[in-house]
């Protein structure tokens, strides 16, 4: 059975509409067991989009960071969901946490939207292609082959890995800038051809990645690890990626 794109993106944007609601007001935080916080927003988020999926296919499993607890079996046709990604910047209130669905097939993303409700973002892919909404509700194909500009684009987080990224930093022999970015908002920052490249030396688990790396993919770039091994899911035991180079060229060789 094929997957709608356009189907993730109208739950991801009914996810993001549950986000808001609670963003504009009064936000209540706990703690999840490893110390990450969890916010009502989060929780919502998951049941609109559990639940559309359900609805629409219900004969796929849905994993969900929400959901996900103990030791993963390992499937090959599922839902990977992260309702939204940078609780930190949620927070912080600086706009910069979306809301990611792919559905996985033998261990690739193959179709995924990452919606950035605060910034009335969108970003989807599937089999045609990797694409951004506009402003007027057109589609505008995306892809990261353009010519390169003077300095070095590198896109990081604002919350993780700030020792490791300032080693790797320390290593480079060309001009660069640094563009300090949340969430999987970093990925869609590279397949928009706005940053040469994410380096992620921190933890991530599968659920964070697995969309934007779809994203990526689609308009041309690639998401490996430090071997140059492409990112898989379904092996879910551990939960955890690899430190990972996104890059929006396959022939960029930093």
């Amino acid at each position: 059975m094929n997957v709608s794109v356009d189907d993730l993106v109208s739950i991801a944007k009914q996810a993001g509409q549950a986000i808001m609601k609670i963003y504009d007001g009064e936000i209540v935080v706990q703690q999840k067991a490893d110390d990450s916080p969890l916010t009502l927003a989060d929780l919502e988020a998951d049941r609109v989009i559990c639940e559309g999926l359900q609805r629409l296919y219900p004969e796929i499993f849905i994993l969900s960071e929400e959901s996900a607890s103990g030791e993963l079996a390992d499937y090959d046709n599922f839902f990977l969901v992260d309702p939204l990604d940078g609780t930190k910047e949620f927070l912080k209130r600086n706009g910069e946490f979306t809301v990611n669905i792919a559905w996985i097939k033998n261990g690739i993303a193959e179709v995924a939207v990452v919606y950035v409700p605060a910034l009335q973002e969108c970003f989807k892919a599937d089999a045609t292609g990797a694409y951004e909404e506009l402003e007027n509700g057109t589609w505008k194909t995306l892809g990261t082959n353009k010519a390169r500009v003077e300095k070095l684009r590198i896109v990081g987080s604002r919350s993780h890995g700030a020792e490791e990224m300032e080693q790797w930093l320390a290593t480079l022999t060309e001009p660069y800038e640094f563009l300090a970015v949340g969430s999987s908002l970093k990925f869609c920052r590279v397949a928009q051809g706005v940053a040469d490249i994410y380096p992620r030396f921190g933890p991530t688990c599968q659920w964070d990645t697995a969309a934007a790396q779809c994203i990526v993919e689609k308009a041309g770039g690639t998401v490996t690890d430090l071997r140059g091994t492409r990112l898989h899911y379904g092996v879910l035991r551990e939960k955890l990626n690899p430190y990972f180079i996104c890059k929006a060229s396959q022939n960029h060789k930093t």
